[in-house]
This record gives structure tokens, sequence and C-alpha cells, in this order.
């Protein structure tokens, strides 16, 4: 139907691989930030508590608040950090196998709630200072709070929403509190000498604490877990496990082609700061334009067949973004799927699944439920 195409809102959809890349990267368009949204004439899913709270955190901002936010987290996972992370999500991922293989000594186990699930939080939980007895409830927070961020939520969603909404600011506040009063020496007490430093005013200095640390938490649960997942599904077909089994050298390889054959997230959103053209079409200012990641990451222009999954590919894809909205935590992600694919192919040789993956009814987050696997 062409590289962009007209949406039956005040939209576009944009598919093709470069047209996707210039939005991403371009100056000209603008995350959908309160202001935009305050001019749209139905303010009704805009109103709602979920979509506003979502709207003030780091993907929806725009410079110049977005620029002095990101800066103050610095490069988040750098070469450094992730060296350092690196024996953590090491013993969590032989922990989680652990578990599973006892499971699997039964005949099937679901892979989801035993390890894709639990990798994440563990690991993002550890590094920000959260109690593991909390870990079940930030996923279960998670969950009900994303449908906030999908892309025509129904009422009974954005109410699900809204009450995890509610949860999440009580943490995660009391959270930034309990650190301020107990310094350690962690991520989130430096983020709030780095605040203090920046911002005279306490309380607007602990609500930004607040929203960054939320965000950053949410943002590397439900994404990563479907990564884990999906890759499980995609490589534990026979002859792609055997072939990686043989291979290891290639487990970065796969893990990048699971990115781009089956993303985690299908729709990103930004706005026409101006007057435009884009692929040829005239786009109006304060226009939607929905960024389908896994359409541009299947444009035979960029990635020829790219409906076969080819772990020697060596194509492109962007799963993660670009420009400043740049995934924050694509370094981690791809640590904690390399590790645990790595251990899992070493420690199961015959593993394969046993039912196809089971998805939640989602248009943006591509949540894994379940998925069987067995030995």
């Amino acid at each position: 139907m062409g590289d962009v195409v007209r949406a039956p809102w005040n939209g576009y959809f944009v598919t093709g691989f470069d047209a996707c890349s210039q939005v991403l990267r371009g100056r000209n368009w603008i995350a959908p930030d309160l202001a935009w949204q305050e001019r749209q004439d139905d303010s009704k899913q805009w109103d709602a508590i979920a979509t506003r709270e979502m709207t003030t955190t780091l993907a929806r901002l725009n410079a110049p608040d977005h620029t002095c936010q990101r800066r103050s987290l610095g490069n988040l996972f750098d070469r450094s950090t992730i060296e350092r992370l690196t024996p953590d999500v090491e013993r969590d991922a032989d922990r989680l196998l652990d578990e599973l293989a006892e499971k699997l000594r039964w005949g099937e186990a679901d892979f989801v709630s035993t390890v894709s699930e639990q990798l994440p939080i563990s690991t993002v939980g550890a590094w920000l200072g959260v109690p593991p007895e909390d870990y079940p409830n930030l996923l279960e927070i998670t969950h009900n709070q994303v449908f906030a961020q999908e892309l025509l939520p129904t009422k009974s969603q954005l109410a699900v929403s809204a009450e995890a909404t509610v949860r999440l600011r009580a943490y995660f506040t009391d959270l930034v509190a309990r650190r301020r009063a107990e310094p350690r020496h962690d991520v989130l007490t430096g983020w709030i000498h780095t605040w203090d430093a920046m911002e005279p005013d306490r309380e607007r200095a602990d609500e930004i604490l607040y929203r960054l640390t939320m965000f950053v938490t949410i943002a590397s649960l439900e994404t990563t877990a479907t990564l884990l997942s999906s890759m499980t599904a995609l490589l534990t077909e026979p002859t792609r496990w055997a072939w990686l089994r043989e291979y290891p050298e290639h487990i970065d390889a796969a893990v990048d082609e699971a990115l781009r054959y089956d993303p985690p997230i299908h729709i990103n959103t930004r706005i026409a700061a101006e007057d435009t053209v884009l692929g040829g079409v005239p786009i109006k200012k304060d226009s939607m334009i929905h960024v389908l990641y896994g359409a541009a990451n299947h444009d035979p222009r960029r990635n020829p067949d790219p409906g076969a999954f080819d772990i020697l590919r060596g194509g492109s894809h962007l799963t993660f973004g670009g420009g400043v909205h740049y995934c924050l935590g694509a370094a981690l992600a791809k640590l904690e799927a390399r590790t645990l694919l790595a251990r899992m192919l070493d420690r199961f040789p015959t593993l394969h699944t046993v039912s196809p993956p089971v998805h939640a009814p989602r248009m943006v987050f591509r949540r894994i439920t379940s998925l069987g696997v067995a030995l």
C-alpha cells in the first residue's frame, strides 16, 4: 500500500524502512507530549489518568525537558556498566535455568513465567535496589499499566491501567523517599545527588526522580521479557538449535535476527512538528505518524526475503528506535538475551517448544503470556 498509508483518523502508518528511520531520527518529528495532546479536539483518551502519567515520562518528552532528563541519566548502560552487570545476569540466568530444569524433569514447563519474565525484573531490580520480595507486585502492575500505551485502548483497559498507575506512583515515590533517607552506593542514590544539584526545589526533584525510576523499570520489563520468549520460540526449532550449538559464535547475530523478525514493540508514534512531505505524501503539522517497526524490519528493500528467519542475514532493524529517543536499555536487553541463550544452548541440547507462544491481545506491546517447552 506504500511507505506512508493514511490511517482512519488524523494520522498515517509508516511502513518502509527508510521512511520509518527518517521519522525516528528527524528533528521535525516530535513525541506526542502534553502540549500536543492539549491541542487535540477529542481529548478523552489523552485525559485518562494513566495516559497523562506516561506522557510525562522520558519517552513522551521533547527538548528541552527530554534533553535535560536524559543527560542526567548519563550513558546508563555503557561498556563498563555492562561488564559490571554481566556476572549478576549470569548468576540470575543460571538460577532461573536451574528452576526450569527442575520443572522439565516432570515434563513440560512454561518458559515465560519461569524464565523470561523473571530475568529482566531480577536484573533491573537488583540494579535499582528494589527488594526481591517486591518483584511479583511490580510485574503485575507493569502488565496492567501498559494498556495506556496502546494505540486504541478501550475504557475497561484504561480503567485497569489507571489503577496500576496509582500503584506505580505510590511504589516508586516511596522507593525514592526510602533511598533519600538511607543512601546507598547505587544508581538511584546517584540520580538523587544529580537532581539535588540541578533542581533546588526538592519536591520537583523527587517528582522527576519518581518518573525516571518508574519509566526505566517498566521499560526494562515487558519488552525484554517478550524478546527472551520470542527468541526462544524462534530458535528452538531443532535444526536452528542444533546449528547454533555447533556455531555459538553466532549467538549475537541470532539475537539481532530475533529482534528484527518479531520486535517486542510494533508501533511507535511521532507528531509532525510542521507541514512536511514524507515518502511523497504531504503531512500536515500536528498529524500523528505511527512508525510500524515490524513492517520496517520486513521491508524487502532493506532485508531481502524478510519472511525467512536467517541468523546469518547480517541485516538491520529499527527495533530499538532511533535518534534522541533511541532505547536506553538496548545494551542491557542484548546482554540478557545473549547470556540466557548461551546458557540454554549449553544446558538443554534438546530444548523445544511444545506449543506456540500465546500473545496478549495488544497492538503495540507484543507481550507473550505463555510458551510451553520440553526436552
